[in-house]
Order: structure tokens, then C-alpha cells, then sequence
């Protein structure tokens, strides 16, 4: 969101991915995408610049991959230490005792 002032002198924050075009009249008119129009004291170089600066910070969090390698450790560590016994999931022999049949009927 990028803070932007209106002619009353009122501060208001607005979402630059809605912004279709901005007019500079006498006066600074950005149109957004649902067609409300809104009349700012900044002119538009500045608007631009400010857009063009929110969006550089968007991308660079998105990319940032080293704010959170203590929880990277943290999830090696839990799946390290836990070892599953493949055969108790699926032994390599079968037991040869007795099968009983599904049904009853079977049987």
C-alpha cells in the first residue's frame, strides 16, 4: 500500500495493483480499476516512484530465503530424528500361520 494525500488534507493508503492511470490535470487524478477516481496533492512522478518502491520491497521479501533459516534447522533436525522400522510397516516375509478368508460365507 502505498500512502498518498487527498485534496482535504486527508491521509489514505492505496493498493497500487488497482490503479489503471493517473492524470495529472492541474490537479493529480488516479483512476482505479473499478472506476472510483480519486484528486491527490502528490504529482505523479512521485506516485510512480512509490509504486515502482512498494513493488521492489514485495519482490525482495518474496525472494529473502535466509530470514528464516533458524526454523530450516529446526525442520531438519525433527526429520532427522525420527527413524521409521521399515518392517514393522511392511515386513519381508509373511507369517504362515492360518489365513482366515474375508467372509464368513468364504469359509
Amino acid at each position: 500500500m502505498i500512502a498518498l494525500t487527498r485534496m482535504d488534507k486527508q491521509l489514505m493508503y492505496l493498493n497500487p495493483d488497482h490503479i489503471i492511470s493517473i492524470e495529472e490535470t492541474p490537479d493529480t487524478v488516479i483512476t482505479l480499476f473499478n472506476g472510483n477516481h480519486y484528486i491527490v496533492m502528490e504529482r505523479a512522478d512521485s506516485i510512480i516512484s512509490r509504486v515502482v518502491a512498494f513493488r521492489s520491497r514485495v519482490i525482495r521479501r518474496a525472494q529473502n530465503s535466509n530470514g528464516r533459516k533458524y526454523l530450516h534447522r529446526q525442520r531438519i533436525d525433527l526429520f532427522q530424528r525420527v527413524s521409521i522400522a521399515k518392517e514393522a510397516i511392511c515386513p519381508a516375509t509373511r507369517n504362515t500361520h492360518d489365513r482366515t478368508p474375508f467372509h464368513s460365507r468364504d469359509y
